[in-house]
């Protein structure tokens, strides 16, 4: 690191205030415009507080510590949930989670109970070939210890340049052994659009779902849109459920396939009120079918449909162009303009309302459905990797996490504030018996995976979803009224 006195600190802030570039964004991260961005005034406190922090703190930090932090907090007094700091390695990580591919070995991890558990591998991914399985535990990476990391820590250690390898120690509790991995690193393609054909009482519709907008959505939404119609898809059933958002370009190109060239599908609004409409246009080297502009269609959206999926739930609703059902959406309306700073971060700023078609903003109250409907508490439930063991007596939001999921399943146990009562125990020595798993009465290990594994089989299953077959059953009406 290099070390900044005190002279260099006040001009590194005034640096800091400097755009190289404004990237236009739904959800915070990405890149579109560049603009040129001046700033001035006077920080001399600024100037003050290190000279006293670096003086006397007896806690020393590094000038580049106290200068992020000074980034961070000139961002947080905002007051914006959606204006922040963000240092380079934040910066890249939120690129990367919008990008078309990513290099590393395909795997989910989380942190539970200080252990890092692997969630699940990614089909055909490096971890998936080399054998890694759901609830491995780590110990090891490169023959370093896990003990204390967090889990960006832990991820930064695994990821690398692609055609290199990483060596892993796992433990795997179902067989009481470590087992030693070395994988290599490869691209591991980021994909945003699923589709299918649904079959209903001899029609067909053409199911999408968009987890994100992408780099890549666009592309993919092209090549899925072509093979539904090819495939016969006579409406079109648009699942943006969870879907928080991403690049105002992919939302626009998807839109613009199904509605008519230069129509507006949103306005920018500035901080002078002054409108700006965003207009449909063919995107490049895209070629959508014709067809996408008259067939029926349904948005399914929930209260995890925010931004991008609101531009285009909004723009559907407004210009009738499609039916939404579901519940209201998250309602998050404005927009932000990421600045690169010379430190390699960047301030992201909320600069823009986005308002729909009608120029109604929907801030902090969402996009209401056009026909509510509800789910079971279980698809709104994170489904989580839990490693502990707990017993009756013991409290803990492990045990009220598995009370709303036993409950969510038909198993009641009769409370869900997290407290282990006799009478949870034996809702769990149910569950499993129903399940025809051996248990023990307690929650532990076996418990919580066949608690995962029953969880995701219900909310896999089509029958369950409430608001996808209110979705089919509403296209299949308008497609008999033809």
């Amino acid at each position: 690191m290099v070390t900044m006195r005190r002279s260099r600190f006040f001009a590194f802030v005034i640096l800091a205030a400097v755009a190289v570039c404004l990237v236009l964004v739904l959800d915070g991260c990405g890149k579109s415009d560049e603009k040129t961005h001046n700033s001035s005034g006077k920080f001399g406190v600024l100037d003050e507080a290190y000279e006293v922090i670096t003086g006397n703190a007896v806690y020393k930090l590094k000038d580049d510590e106290l200068i992020e932090g000074a980034l961070r907090g000139m961002a947080d007094v905002i007051g914006d949930p959606y204006s922040t700091y963000l240092t380079k390695e934040e910066a890249a990580s939120h690129k990367e989670s919008l990008a078309g591919e990513r290099v590393g070995i395909g795997a989910e991890i989380t942190r539970t109970n200080g252990k890092f558990v692997i969630v699940s591998p990614v089909k055909g991914s490096p971890s998936e070939k080399a054998g890694l399985l759901p609830y491995d535990e780590l110990v090891q990476i490169d023959g370093e210890r896990v003990d204390g990391l967090t889990l960006k820590e832990v991820v930064k250690k695994i990821r690398g340049k692609q055609g290199t390898s990483v060596k892993m120690v796992v433990y795997r509790p179902e067989s009481g052994k470590h087992v030693e991995f070395t994988i290599e690193r490869d691209v591991i393609p980021v994909h945003t659009v699923s589709s299918e054909i649904l079959e209903e009482r001899g029609k067909k519709i053409g199911y999408i779902g968009l987890t994100m907008f992408g780099e890549d959505s666009a592309k993919e939404w092209q090549a899925a849109t072509e093979l539904l119609v090819k495939e016969g898809a006579e409406a079109l059933l648009i699942d943006v459920r969870g879907n928080p958002g991403g690049y105002l370009h992919a939302v626009g190109n998807i839109a613009g396939s199904m509605l008519p060239e230069d129509t507006v599908f949103a306005y920018m609004e500035d901080v002078k009120g002054q409108l700006t409409p965003l207009v449909t246009e063919p995107a490049k080297e895209l070629e959508y079918n014709p067809k996408l502009q008259s067939i029926p269609v349904v948005l399914l959206q929930d209260k995890g449909s925010a931004s991008a999926s609101e531009v285009l739930s909004g723009a559907l609703q407004d210009l009738d162009r499609g039916f939404i059902v579901g519940t209201t959406s998250f309602g998050k309306g404005t927009v932000q303009e990421t600045m690169k700073l010379s430190n390699g971060g960047e301030v992201k700023l909320s600069t823009h309302k986005w308002l729909t078609p009608k120029e109604r903003w929907i801030h902090s109250e969402g996009i209401a459905s056009d026909l509510e409907v509800k789910q079971n508490s279980l698809f709104s439930e994170h489904l989580r990797v839990i490693a502990d063991v707990y017993k009756e007596q013991q409290f803990n939001e492990d045990i009220a996490y598995a009370q709303r999921l036993l409950k969510a399943l038909g198993h009641d146990p009769g409370r869900v504030d997290g407290f282990f009562d006799e009478t949870t125990g034996q809702t769990v020595a149910d569950f499993m018996k129903a399940e025809k798993v051996e248990s023990t009465g307690e929650m532990d290990g076996k418990f919580f995976q066949t608690l995962k594994t029953s969880a995701e089989a219900y909310r896999n299953d089509r029958a369950n979803d409430e608001q996808l077959s209110m979705a089919v059953g509403y296209l299949h009406h308008k497609l008999s009224e033809k």
